[in-house]
């Protein structure tokens, strides 16, 4: 009975997150650490489920186009270069005051993406090195702050590139092409340590797959651009709530 309610939140909350490309990870853990799953557990379910929704969608994502692969590489390779660093450096600063700071980014990046309409930038008819050179610092960014504070990188990909004038939907597309690594790449951590539910993840694995699939689908068939940055504008201020709550209570 337990794993039909993970199936099902799991399908729910993939479904939502899915349309903004971030992966639904950073939920997914404190729902399964409250439903009595051992933190390290949902931990690593969590991270895997990521990967598996993620591939799903950026099958759909790359048959519509809407995958940069010229920009994402150079996020991956800079991002887990950085992204150790980064947790290296969270020892020595105070993690609250920079949890702050990261709620205050989500919620100017919710604002920005909800009320801001930047020039329109194609990545197909930019230059190779401006890609890289975008992609590169993007993916600097994404990997210390993702490293320093613990967070999904996508969360900070997704903003910046619309931010820059890409479209939406492939903002959303080439991050979740992006979480598929970042998020399996948490989840091997995790996994030298034995610390894999299976039986949850089994019946996670389902409601992470149809949601992922659901997702997709929502995002590039139903959903044209203002809608895409509604609901990514949506997930963020709903990250920032959740990171608040974890913060005062």
């Amino acid at each position: 009975m337990l794993e039909l309610a993970a199936a099902s939140i799991t399908f729910v909350f993939t479904t939502v997150l899915t349309i903004a490309g971030v992966g639904a990870a950073f939920i997914l853990i404190p729902v399964f650490d409250a439903m009595g799953y051992g933190i390290r557990e949902a931990m690593a379910v969590a991270l895997l489920l990521n990967s598996i929704a993620m591939v799903f969608a950026s099958v759909r994502f790359a048959r519509k186009g809407l995958i940069e692969f010229r920009t994402a590489i150079p996020i991956l390779i800079v991002a887990t270069v950085l992204s150790p660093v980064g947790a290296y450096t969270a020892q020595m600063v105070p993690e609250v005051p920079l949890r702050w700071m990261f709620v205050g980014f989500l919620l100017f990046a919710a604002v920005m993406m909800l009320f801001y309409h930047a020039k329109a930038r194609e990545a197909h008819r930019a230059s190779i090195w401006s890609l890289v050179i975008t992609g590169g610092w993007v993916g600097a960014l994404a990997g210390f702050i993702g490293g320093l504070l613990g967070v999904g990188g996508g969360n900070i990909i997704v903003p910046v590139l619309v931010w820059l004038g890409f479209n939406p939907k492939r903002a959303s597309g080439t991050t979740a092409f992006i979480v598929i690594f970042s998020s399996f790449s948490g989840f091997l951590g995790h996994a030298t340590l034995g610390a894999i539910n299976w039986i949850l993840l089994g019946a996670a694995a389902v409601g992470s797959v149809g949601g992922a699939l659901l997702g997709a689908y929502l995002m590039t068939d139903r959903m044209n651009r203002s809608q895409v940055k509604l609901a990514i504008g949506v997930v963020l201020l709903f990250i920032a709530a959740h990171m608040i709550w974890k913060l005062v209570r």
